[in-house]
């Protein structure tokens, strides 16, 4: 299993769009952050503005950890379409290059060869969800140094410098897990077609249309809103409010979990009984 796992990293990360994403994030990400530190911090004083009128705030407030905090935030809903380049491309691209027949003539289960393929989708998210945390977390700090964190959702929380690293950290992972959700819908449509457009496009659809309905405050929405993975994808913010809420952060990771799995499981099925014809 190990070895099979080994080729399939070995002709994922031979492949150009491989790297489509990571140097998209390689561009963007010190762009942005070299803006930022060009701009000053000038966001940042005017919505501090009318605070700064009854509370003295000390330090260096714009700093690297509220830079890759932002960060974070500006690039979640282009993330996912990155990874969907790879997740996408697993099982559609056997069938585009025509090669399905040649991998599946090996003694080797058809089972054994989905997870490997599975397997190798879920390295590639993590390595490059690690990827844009260390680009955009020491370029950020390297820049602009240390100090605390303003957090500005749900009001205003400033977070003491010597509890911010393991924050981002945790926040990291759970963007990870939060990204294998959006991966393994793109490898469940993989499965039905046989080009990687396909299950891009279908993916951030479904991405796009979930989003609208989780952030548009209508009552009709209200219902559906829990079913929907969307509605938890943002578990990595909650790692930044004071107390953290790890009951909700565990129920998230569950539904996250439990979408990723029903959607491999899906694409299992449809892998063990599909009809190669080329």
């Amino acid at each position: 299993m190990l070895r099979l796992i080994y080729y399939e990293l070995l002709k994922t990360f031979l492949k150009k769009r491989t790297y489509i994403g990571f140097a998209l994030v390689a561009v963007i990400v010190p762009l942005a952050e070299v803006a930022m530190k060009l701009e000053g911090g000038r966001f940042l004083q005017f919505s501090l503005r009318t605070l700064q009128q009854d509370f003295l705030f000390v330090g260096n407030l714009f700093n690297g950890w509220f830079v890759a905090h932002s960060m974070m935030n500006a690039l979640w809903v282009q993330i996912p379409l990155l990874i969907t380049f790879v997740a996408g491309d697993q099982l559609a691209g056997e069938a585009t290059a025509g090669t399905y027949r040649l991998i599946l003539v090996r003694p080797v289960s058809r089972t054994r060869i989905f997870l490997s393929k599975f397997f190798t989708t879920a390295i590639y998210t993590i390595v490059f969800v690690g990827f844009l945390g260390v680009l955009s977390v020491g370029l950020a700090l390297t820049l602009l140094g240390r100090g605390d964190l303003v957090v500005m959702q749900r009001g205003i929380l400033i977070l003491s410098e010597s509890d911010v690293a393991w924050r981002f950290l945790v926040a990291y992972f759970l963007a990870a897990w939060a990204m294998l959700t959006i991966a393994s819908l793109a490898f469940l449509f993989s499965s039905f077609v046989e080009n990687a457009i396909g299950p891009i496009i279908g993916t951030m659809g479904i991405n796009i249309v979930f989003l609208l309905i989780t952030v548009i405050p209508v009552d009709l929405f209200k219902d559906i809103k829990p079913y929907l993975f969307s509605n938890y994808m943002n578990v990595w913010q909650q790692v930044f409010e004071d107390p953290i809420p790890w009951d909700s952060i565990g129920n998230s990771v569950a539904i996250l979990g439990a979408y990723s799995i029903g959607f491999v499981f899906i694409a299992w099925l449809i892998f063990r009984r599909k009809d190669i014809l080329s």
